[in-house]
């Protein structure tokens, strides 16, 4: 009796694409950018209030406290800083929207400039770090759920999870000690010279670099393996395999957009701490960024720089979370149709 033939799976029907129309995206964009203004707003009120709440002034700071009462409160009118709050909010928040930050009550220079020259190299260190993050974060995240239960999961999971027990300076100062200190590979510190920039030495960029990446790692990594294991059990994607679809094609066209969709929120939150400057690694390490700065300005009650690297760090927060939802929206017709 002659064997039977497999049958032969018929073709894999597409699902239908939800168009969602043209208006409804642009109110939906509105919306969400209303709300990211709004939020900067409170934002704003928050810096302001934080800075008056703490205790003493720029006159006191720099006069000392041993100053005459006269001197102070002279140098406190000179500053402007014997207004009410609210007319000093306003008359902030109205320069700021111009971008204009005023003057370090320090040194006198206008706080733009002061930001200009240690955010290029906060946005370096940032870049270099994501450069690094993003791709170890989806391609383990991927490589570990297509694979997961099994010994490389279990390996790339547990390796995860030690690394966000670790406190970020430990992982800091522990690469410190091994690679410059121990075996001299690398600088240990990233000071810079007169007129230096950061890509003029990258040797310096990576110690800090891999303690950044170290405490993004392991979350972005652990979402991304998630909703990648959630994904390959999925109907769409087993039903793709049965129809003989190769599994490269598989994992990037069914598996990784749904994957990526629970991580995009966190990893927005990674690129803002990223970009707006890390205060632990910068300061470990001698960094001169924006993070450092901002130590630097709070120790010497130099409100308006204080005011102005704070706003600048919640903007960037504000616009990645922005960028996030925009990726989660588009990524969710793709995940309707994994599931």
């Amino acid at each position: 009796m002659k064997p039977q033939p497999k049958p032969v799976p018929e073709p894999l029907p597409k699902p239908p694409v939800p168009k969602p129309s043209r208006s409804g995206l642009v109110r939906w964009a509105l919306r969400r950018t209303a709300g990211a203004l709004l939020v900067l707003l409170v934002v704003t009120v928050l810096v302001f209030a934080a800075t008056e709440a703490a205790p003493g002034d720029a006159a006191t700071a720099r006069l000392g406290p041993q100053a005459p009462a006269g001197a102070v409160e002279a140098l406190r009118a000179r500053l402007g800083l014997d207004r009410p709050a609210p007319l000093r909010y306003l008359d902030w928040l109205g320069h700021a929207v111009r971008g204009d930050f005023g003057a370090s009550y320090a040194n006198g220079r206008p706080v733009g400039e002061l930001i200009a020259d240690r955010f290029g190299n906060s946005l370096v260190l940032g870049l270099a770090a994501l450069a690094v993050l993003v791709p170890l974060a989806v391609g383990l995240g991927l490589w570990a759920g297509l694979r997961a239960g099994r010994r490389g999961d279990r390996i790339v999971s547990g390796t995860a999870l030690g690394l966000a027990a670790v406190p970020e300076f430990v992982t800091g100062a522990v690469l410190m000690a091994v690679f410059a200190a121990g075996l001299g590979w690398l600088p240990a510190v990233s000071l810079l010279g007169a007129g230096q920039g950061p890509l003029d030495e990258p040797s310096m960029l990576v110690l800090p670099v891999l303690t950044l990446v170290s405490v993004c790692l392991a979350q972005n990594l652990r979402l991304v393996r998630a909703g990648v294991a959630e994904a390959a059990r999925s109907p769409a994607v087993v039903a793709a395999r049965l129809n003989g679809v190769p599994e490269l094609r598989v994992a990037v066209r069914y598996v990784l957009p749904a994957g990526l969709g629970p991580a995009v929120p966190v990893l927005a939150r990674s690129v803002a701490y990223l970009l707006g400057g890390a205060l632990v690694a910068e300061s470990l390490f001698g960094y001169p960024g924006l993070a450092a700065l901002l130590v630097d300005a709070t120790a010497g009650r130099d409100v308006p720089v204080v005011q102005a690297v704070a706003l600048l760090g919640a903007a960037v927060a504000v616009a990645a979370n922005l960028a996030a939802d925009v990726a989660v929206h588009l990524l969710e017709p793709v995940r309707g149709h994994t599931r």
